[in-house]
C-alpha cells in the first residue's frame, strides 16, 4: 500500500549515521546469533525452565512465520521499490540482499515477532513491572527500526507482533494440558512439518532442526545431566562462552563434509543438510555440554 512506502521514506529521510548503527543492532536481537545469545544465556545463567520455554516458543514460531511468509511471497520493500526504499541492514549479511532465499519474504516481520515474544516470556518470569515496561519499549523500537531499515512494510511489523502473541499462549495453553515437555515439544514439531513441501528458505529449515534438536535433548538432559542453576557470576560466563564456542566450533566442523557452493546451492537436499546440521549442533549444546557444568561450578566457587 502507498502509505506503507510513504511511511518508510519517510523514516528513512532521518537516516543519519546513528540511526543506521542503531537500526543494525537493534536487528542483532532478533536474528539468528542474537536469539541464540539471549536464549542461552537465560537457559545457563539465570532459569533453565524459561529459557527451554523461551526456546520452544520461538523455535515453533519462526517455523510458522516461515510457511506464512512462503505463502503470502511478499517482497521486501527495498526489492520491491528499489528507487524508493532503502535496504540499511540485510537479514544475512553475507548474503545478496536480492536472494529470497537467504533474506526471506516480508510478510510477517521475524524479527517483530521474537523480540515480542522473548522479551514478554521473560518478563513474565520476572514478574516485575520494570521488566514488562522494558519489554514493551525494547519491542516497539525493534518494531520500527524493521520499518526504518527498509526490511519490513508497517502491516509486516503488526502482523509479527500479534503472531508473536499467538505463538505465546499457543505454547501456554499446552503447557497448561500437557504435563510433559517433551511431548509439547514433540506436538509442536508435528505442526512445523507441512513447510516440507512448500517452504524453501534457510530460516524455515533452520528451525525445524532447532525445534528437533528440541524435541530430543529436553529429555535427554532431563534424564542424564539435570543441570542446576549457579549464583557463580564466573561459572555463568564460563556456560555462556562455553556455548558460543561450542556453537560456532561444531557448526564449521559439520559444515566441512560438503562443498561451500553445494551448501549455498538453497535445492532441497542442501536444506536438508542444513536442518541436521543444526539440529546435531543444537542437541549437543542443550543435552550433552551442559555435563561440563559441575566443573565450571568447582572453578566459580574457588575464585570467590
Amino acid at each position: 500500500m502507498e502509505w506503507e512506502v510513504k511511511m518508510i521514506e519517510w523514516l528513512q529521510s532521518y537516516a543519519g549515521t546513528f540511526t543506521i548503527f542503531l537500526g543494525k543492532a537493534l536487528a542483532f536481537i532478533g536474528d539468528e546469533k542474537g536469539l541464540l545469545i539471549l536464549i542461552l544465556a537465560v537457559m545457563f545463567c539465570f532459569k533453565k525452565e524459561t529459557g527451554r520455554k523461551m526456546a520452544v516458543i520461538i523455535t515453533v514460531m519462526l517455523t510458522w512465520l516461515a510457511m506464512i511468509k512462503s505463502v503470502v511471497m511478499r517482497p521486501r520493500p527495498y526489492m520491491q521499490y528499489p528507487d524508493r526504499v532503502r535496504i540499511l541492514a540485510k537479514v544475512e549479511s553475507k548474503a545478496d540482499a536480492a536472494d529470497v532465499a537467504a533474506q526471506g519474504y516480508s510478510f510477517p516481520s521475524m524479527h517483530s515477532a521474537t523480540v515480542f515474544a522473548n522479551t514478554f516470556t521473560l518478563a513474565g518470569s520476572l514478574k516485575e513491572k520494570t521488566a514488562y515496561v522494558i519489554a514493551v519499549i525494547i519491542t516497539l523500537l525493534v518494531a520500527v527500526s524493521r520499518i526504518f531499515v527498509g526490511a519490513h512494510y508497517p502491516t509486516d511489523v503488526l502482523a509479527g507482533l500479534l503472531i508473536g502473541l499467538f505463538s505465546m499462549a499457543v505454547c501456554e495453553l499446552a503447557e497448561k494440558h500437557i504435563q510433559k515437555e517433551w511431548l509439547r515439544t514433540l506436538l509442536l514439531l508435528i505442526t512445523a512439518l507441512p513447510g516440507l513441501f512448500f517452504v524453501r528458505t534457510q530460516d524455515y529449515f533452520t528451525s525445524l532442526g532447532l525445534l528437533m534438536a528440541l524435541a530430543a535433548a529436553i529429555p535427554f538432559e532431563d534424564r542424564y545431566v539435570g543441570f542446576k542453576s549457579t549464583d557463580s557470576i564466573l561459572s555463568k560466563i564460563l556456560r555462556l562462552v562455553g556455548a558460543l564456542a561450542v556453537y560456532f566450533a561444531l557448526n564449521t566442523l559439520l559444515k566441512l563434509p560438503f562443498d561451500k557452493s553445494f551448501l549455498e546451492s538453497g535445492s532441497f537436499l542442501s536444506l536438508l543438510v542444513r536442518t541436521l546440521r543444526y539440529a546435531i549442533v543444537m542437541f549437543v549444546i542443550l543435552g550433552i555440554y551442559p555435563m561440563v557444568f559441575p566443573f565450571y561450578d568447582k572453578i566459580g566457587k574457588t575464585h570467590r
